[in-house]
């Protein structure tokens, strides 16, 4: 294969690893090989990766499914230590090939599968597919598998809680009660883990026809009415957060379109009884605050934070909340797509800037574009992709990102953008 990786170290020596390579594809077959990508975080006794796999789109799905599952375990058993999967997300150009999928992915993982939600977005090279994977090593990592769905991660005190797979049962009814189902299917999901939903600290939502109308108001204004109505009398990181004292303790989040009218929906929750480690929302001096949105974009606002800083043992992960072109509150250069994804990048930069972060408590070295293990950028039309991919790669360099074709949460917004960001030496003032 041919292989290229860039690597960057900072003070503390943790280190963070980045690469992209082309398996090379079997002779008898003409079809270009998979696009690879993969960031490795290692912090003490604890390795993370993230993988981004999308086949060049040639081929029957069978073969483009094969062809990502051998990259993918190529990846993980080229790693030093063993490497387990723990959360995956499979972005599909046709929703019907889902059962096919399902079948495939419980053949190659068996027992030992990731958690895995299922998104209809289509991939926007025009693959059959696309895939994110996060996998976990090290010594003191433990795996407990509660029910269907759940995952729970264990080291040195703390939990992670992944909850996926959350759809719908049908595309029949109205977005503010599927919205509440699946709410609801979540914490069913996260308390077979012991926990309840106010550890949740990210969410996933996906809402087909996101722009649609229901009634006289759009879909995903019913979307945030049913999470306000969720979230009233949630109290989110309750013991762990750095400042208590602050409005909008909301998970970080991503709310993005998809085909077909349904509603999917996945989470992230975290549980430790450690008194060191701590949560912090993130907001971007750039932009207000969502939960503060005039109601003229959605009568009950949308109830997330810009982003979620977990601060432990000198590390913060900060995700990133779906980030769009907006100033403030308003959407800036409209109809311009390059001028759009460069506005979301620089979003992105400000909100988990060094300046930023220590404004909100956490001091250290904060996080550069170059410090995102992962990116996944949504693109509202196909037509955009090349000169917000070509923004994309001059901006981000060599971080892995996945791109799909989905409706944005406004009718004005080309792009929107979310990802998971590593700090080092994190401290908290």
């Amino acid at each position: 294969m041919n292989r290229q990786d860039a690597t960057s170290h900072d003070a503390t020596g943790a280190e963070t690893l980045c690469s992209n390579y082309l398996p090379t594809a079997p002779s008898t077959d003409q079809r270009k090989a998979s696009i690879v990508q993969h960031a490795v975080v290692r912090h003490g006794e604890v390795t993370r990766l993230m993988l981004m796999v999308t086949p060049e789109g040639h081929g029957s799905l069978p073969e483009q499914v094969a062809e990502a599952l051998q990259a993918i375990r190529t990846t993980l058993d080229s790693q030093p230590i063993s490497m387990q999967p723990t959360v995956q997300t499979a972005f599909l150009k046709n929703a019907s090939d889902q059962a096919a999928c399902e079948y495939l992915f419980a053949e190659h993982y068996r027992k030992a599968g990731p958690v895995t939600t299922f998104v209809h977005q289509p991939p926007c090279n025009g693959a059959a597919l696309a895939i994110e994977l996060c996998a976990v090593g090290g010594p003191a990592v433990r795996l407990g598998r509660p029910a269907p769905g759940t995952l729970v991660v264990s080291h040195h005190g703390i939990s992670m809680i992944y909850c996926g797979g959350v759809a719908t049962v049908c595309d029949a009814g109205r977005v503010y009660e599927k919205s509440l189902d699946a709410f609801n299917q979540m914490e069913t999901k996260l308390g077979k883990a012991g926990v309840t939903f106010d550890r949740v600290m990210r969410t996933w939502l996906y809402l087909g026809d996101i722009t649609g109308s229901e009634g006289k108001l759009e879909r995903y204004m019913e979307l945030n009415r049913a999470r306000t109505d969720f979230f009233q009398d949630l109290h989110f990181g309750q013991d762990h957060l750095l400042d208590d004292t602050r409005e909008g303790i909301y998970p970080a989040s991503t709310g993005i379109g998809m085909d077909g009218t349904g509603v999917v929906m996945n989470c992230v929750a975290v549980d430790t009884q450690r008194r060191d480690v701590f949560l912090q929302p993130i907001e971007n001096p750039q932009q207000t605050p969502v939960y503060h949105y005039e109601a003229v974009y959605s009568p009950k606002s949308p109830k997330f934070s810009r982003a979620m800083a977990l601060v432990a043992d000198g590390t913060g992960t900060v995700w990133i909340s779906g980030t769009a072109s907006i100033v403030n509150s308003k959407t800036v250069h409209v109809g311009d797509p390059r001028r759009q994804t460069e506005q979301t990048i620089e979003n992105i930069k400000c909100l988990i800037s060094a300046d930023n972060l220590a404004r909100h408590g956490i001091a250290g070295s904060g996080a550069k574009l170059s410090d995102v293990a992962g990116l996944r950028v949504y693109v509202k039309y196909p037509e955009h992709y090349p000169v917000c991919r070509a923004v994309c790669e001059q901006r981000f360099g060599n971080v892995p990102i996945i791109y799909t074709v989905a409706g944005v949460c406004r009718s004005d917004l080309l792009v929107e953008m979310e990802g998971i960001a590593y700090v080092k030496r994190a401290t908290i003032d």
